[in-house]
């Protein structure tokens, strides 16, 4: 974590990515119904940024819906992190991250509850969110940003 940052305030100033969140996807539940089709992604994973780093608890799942005969596809992801914020107190974020696609790259806009004191104005942060694959099969990783 960077030493240099001294409160949340600063780093939501400068507009930057806020969090890289690097998951592993571990399983692929889906279901083609008549009029249209679900699927839930089980993951796991980590996060290293210059405000917290932790791990995501068990139980991360990413729900993605779309209607028969619509290019638009919904995400609804949930997940807790758990981890040190920037003042190296322990915490845990909770974050619900809901988007969609038209075929193209997923857009969210992620929700955080945190217990921490020191990224509380978290809770009242316009994001936004993206997802970009990696190199590796399986990881992909998920960037929150200030809006």
């Amino acid at each position: 974590m960077n030493s240099q940052i001294t409160n949340l305030k600063e780093c939501l100033d400068q507009g930057t990515e806020i969090l890289t969140i690097d998951v592993l996807l571990k399983e692929f539940n889906e279901v083609k119904g008549h009029n249209g089709e679900a699927l839930m992604i089980l993951f796991d994973g980590y996060c290293h940024s210059e405000i917290f780093d932790g791990v995501i608890l068990n139980g991360g799942v990413d729900t993605q819906k779309q209607d028969a005969g619509s290019n638009l596809r919904t995400l609804s992801a949930r997940y807790i992190l758990q981890g040190k914020d920037f003042e190296g107190k322990e915490c845990r974020i909770f974050i619900e991250n809901n988007g969609t696609s038209d075929g193209g790259r997923f857009t969210t806009t992620p929700k955080i509850l945190t217990d921490s004191e020191a990224l509380k104005e978290l809770e009242d942060t316009d994001l936004v969110g993206s997802i970009s694959g990696t190199d590796e099969e399986g990881h992909i990783q998920i960037h929150i940003c200030v809006k």
